[in-house]
């Protein structure tokens, strides 16, 4: 991870909007297939990989680090297994640091080519160690969750695409390269892309990315990977991940995101200890970024609970269809946002019965100089404020997301704003619209 300073119920839950007729009755009355359960992942296959990789990285100088033999080693390594099963599979090639730095994209032919949900993690190290939990962990655990969907010809709705990146621990240079080199149209097909960064930290929790201020669909991403933790007795906390790993690429391109993660650097609380066992006062991973992150550096069960849950979220997700959206309201007047200033603009809507929902999509295309000088306001029709973009060190131009906001305790018929305060010096720009999708 980059620094920068028992299953559930499926005919509950994937009840599908299908139905079949009998082969030998035209009349016969309608069924609703319920949908594949996710298959148990075995977790002596995912520690193989890791051993496999340690030993790629025990023969190039103890790493598998950008621009060195060990991360080539490393995806030739997964590339070779795919191919072997029938996956179509693609390398990115980029510059990063003066070094050449690959991605691979691995497509599960089949599906919906409009409907993507993607699944990714990185797979390079740090160059003090070989990066066996990070992220050797997670990286390991999503091929062998792929291996698992050509094992069983798994054929959803949606269309499977699989990533590793490259250079993640210089600043996710792989995963943004990737998400910039699409065209707004292939990146609108993809609908979801979960990341898996850390699953197997030695004294480990069992956290899921939070969804609330991310991008339309993310919300509902954290509650069903919340749901299937409380299923197998595995209690969770949520967390604010950031711009920490490769789903942050996805988020401004304004992809739902989500993922799981067992910590990093981060002491682990008495309460936690309490909850998860392990040792309270000690790092989740004592050998974050170090030497020490080797095949020794894995807690089991964590390693298993968690791939298991990147099966679930696969499952579940490739064969739930995307409800119809509803009503969508724009204001695509612009608005300049001077230095130093608030402004607002806004959107009347009307004809719609009740409550907002809560998954309320907020679009918003933003031109702007220095996107961290920005902070970003929802604002009801009865004043209620709600944040979706803070301040910070973000140095990249403009805002280009959709975000997800619970407003289900307010009324929608009403005029709505979009509040954009811009709190630091010598940037300016404008709002070009934004939008409301209920």
């Amino acid at each position: 991870m980059f620094s920068k300073k028992s299953t559930l119920s499926l005919a509950s839950v994937l009840l599908l909007a299908a139905t079949l007729l009998s082969p030998t009755t035209a009349a016969a009355a309608p069924v609703a297939p319920v949908a594949v359960a996710a298959p148990d992942i075995p977790v002596a296959n995912v520690r193989a990989h890791l051993d496999d990789l340690q030993a790629i990285a025990t023969a190039n100088s103890g790493n598998r680090a950008h621009g060195r033999a060990g991360y080539r080693a490393s995806v030739d390594y997964v590339k070779a297994k795919l191919d072997a099963v029938g996956f179509q599979t693609s390398l990115q090639q980029f510059t990063s640091s003066g070094a050449t730095g690959w991605n691979l994209i691995a497509d599960w032919p089949g599906g919906d080519p409009d409907s993507v949900l993607m699944v990714g993690g990185h797979l390079d190290s740090v160059t003090a160690g070989p990066g066996i939990n990070d992220n050797g962990s997670g990286s390991s655990g999503i091929l062998e969750v792929a291996l698992t969907v050509a094992a069983q010809q798994f054929q959803p709705q949606r269309h499977l695409r699989f990533g590793w990146w490259g250079a993640e621990e210089l600043g996710l240079v792989g995963s943004t390269f990737y998400v910039n080199s699409l065209s707004s149209t292939e990146k609108s097909k993809i609908k979801t892309y979960l990341n898996f960064d850390m699953t197997g930290s030695p004294n480990p929790g069992y956290f899921v990315y939070a969804g609330a201020g991310q991008p339309a669909g993310s919300v509902a991403v954290q509650q069903m990977l919340v749901d299937y933790y409380t299923s197998v007795g595995v209690q969770t906390e949520l967390t604010e991940v950031g711009g920490r790993s490769d789903h942050a690429a996805f988020a401004r391109a304004g992809i739902a995101t989500g993922g799981t993660f067992s910590g990093a650097e981060v002491v682990k609380t008495a309460a936690q200890a309490a909850k998860w066992g392990g040792t309270s006062g000690v790092a989740f991973d004592r050998c974050y970024h170090r030497s020490c992150d080797t095949t020794a550096n894995i807690d089991v069960p964590a390693l298993d609970r968690n791939t298991d849950a990147i099966a679930h979220a696969l499952w579940t997700l490739a064969q739930v269809e995307t409800p119809p959206a509803g009503p969508k309201f724009e204001n695509t007047t612009d608005v300049t946002i001077p230095d130093l200033s608030t402004v607002e603009s806004p959107i009347t809507v009307s004809g719609i019965t009740g409550n907002a929902p809560a998954t309320l999509g907020v679009g918003v295309d933003i031109t702007h100089t220095y996107r961290g000088d920005l902070v970003i306001d929802l604002i009801a029709p009865d004043g209620t404020s709600f944040r979706v973009k803070n301040s910070g060190n973000d140095s990249g131009d403009d805002v280009v997301a959709t975000y997800s906001v619970d407003a289900s305790g307010k009324v929608a018929d009403g005029v709505w704003k979009l509040r954009v305060q811009d709190v630091a010096a010598q940037d300016t720009g404008r709002i070009n619209g934004w939008s409301l999708q209920f």
